[in-house]
């Protein structure tokens, strides 16, 4: 596959653009594979990818039951952080977002990472004290964290209104945090992993799987069935419902997260914003658009469609923050069914179901952890142990009791 670069782009405009190659391989399933990854998005591509260029593995497939990054994968926000409270999660986080600040070099791909920080902010006492504690851990954690007074809030995000009904105390911020392109990731995997020899296989949905002994041999599907050696579950917002198939029950919740963007306008936000008081979280895309999220659905729900009240209350939290984008007009809204463990952490790793591995229950945080849930899960799997990484994320925990509670991370309550 040949390399993107500049004197490409201009040979091939002066050529028409007829000589570029297929970003990726649109494989037919093969009957046997050693690794069958089951979802599409960005997990399941990284985890591909990095199989093939790490450790060697590449009669490797990936099963979409739609298209290549459909998912989550493309109903997110593009965050990128790793600001996170207790050391099992940032170092988790941060991996992947050092991951990320080389990623566009390794892919050949830009994925347009803008490390612009990111800002929390604080709307009382209170919160003011928990930010400082937070931002502590952080740095203990060996992490970039900075405290804010509010002053030093309304330099870096002029139009933000320090006044409200919710005033804006304080906060801090991340400067290495910020957002990426999300399609760009998932695209940038996908014509990695298939360069490397990986099937990538798309309007294929899993059925079934196949057993014996207690282990795993294959999956059925809708287009035959396919032996492996080792499947990966990598399907946000459905990965209960593909552990049911093999016969194992996930501590898990799944309900419908939504978010929108306004008419693209010049640059006006250089960073984003996020308030768990108000519920909202905004930054500015490369296309100019205003991006708003906020909070989940009050009910569980497998719809990728949102709904009034969230989208009115999201709007609403944003003007509180920023009461000139009233003069913008929405110009579109999606929504994601994410899946939410009982600690708001990932489970990952190895099942009681010997060859079945998971990578789910990321909730509102699976984007930001692409590259580095698919490296920790491709080494899980090369080796048949846990990657060190990830060792704190296993399921058994939710038997032990030892569980990572990263709930009030999530910037808002999901």
């Amino acid at each position: 596959m040949g390399r993107y670069s500049f004197p490409r782009l201009v040979r091939e405009a002066l050529r028409g653009n007829r000589g570029w190659e297929a970003v990726w391989r649109d494989a037919r399933p093969q009957p046997r594979y050693d690794v069958v990854i089951v979802g599409g998005g960005g997990h399941g591509l990284a985890t591909a990818y990095y199989l093939a260029r790490k450790h060697g593995i590449t009669r490797v497939a990936v099963i979409e039951r739609g298209w290549l990054g459909g998912g989550n994968s493309g109903r997110n926000t593009q965050v990128n952080r790793s600001n996170y409270f207790y050391p099992a999660s940032s170092a988790l986080y941060d991996h992947s977002l050092r991951l990320f600040e080389g990623l566009g070099r390794e892919l050949n791909f830009n994925v347009m990472l803008s490390q612009r920080g990111l800002v929390v902010l604080a709307h009382s006492e209170h919160e003011l004290e928990l930010a400082r504690r937070w931002a502590n851990s952080i740095l203990m954690n060996g992490i970039d964290a900075r405290f804010l007074s509010a002053a030093d809030i309304k330099r870096r995000v002029p139009l933000i209104n320090l006044h409200s009904r919710h005033p804006i105390l304080g906060g801090f911020v991340q400067e290495r945090g910020g957002i990426s392109r999300h399609d760009a990731v998932v695209w940038g995997y996908a014509r990695g992993a298939s360069a490397l020899g990986v099937d990538l296989i798309q309007n294929c949905a899993v059925t079934g799987f196949r057993q014996s002994g207690g282990r795993v041999t294959g999956v059925e599907t809708t287009q035959g069935a396919i032996e492996a050696g080792s499947v990966v579950l990598s399907v946000a917002g459905h990965s209960s419902v593909l552990a049911g198939m093999a016969g194992l029950r996930l501590p898990i919740t799944t309900m419908t997260l939504q978010a929108m963007v306004t008419e693209p306008i010049k640059p006006v936000l250089d960073s984003v914003v996020i308030s768990a008081a108000v519920h909202a979280y905004v930054s500015q895309s490369d296309r100019g658009e205003i991006v708003l999220g906020g909070g989940a659905d009050v009910y569980n729900s497998y719809a990728q469609r949102g709904n009034l009240p969230v989208l009115r209350a999201t709007i609403q939290a944003t003007l509180e923050l920023f009461p000139s984008f009233s003069r913008l007009r929405l110009l579109r809204q999606w929504a994601g069914a994410v899946d939410v463990t009982p600690d708001t952490s990932p489970i990952m790793g190895l099942t009681p179901v010997q060859g079945l591995y998971i990578n789910c229950g990321w909730g509102t945080g699976g984007y930001k952890a692409i590259p580095g849930g698919g490296d920790t899960m491709a080494a899980t799997v090369a080796a048949g142990r846990p990657h060190p990484l990830i060792v704190p994320f296993a399921l058994e925990r939710f038997r032990t009791g030892s569980l990572v509670d990263e709930g009030a991370a999530a910037g808002v309550a999901h």
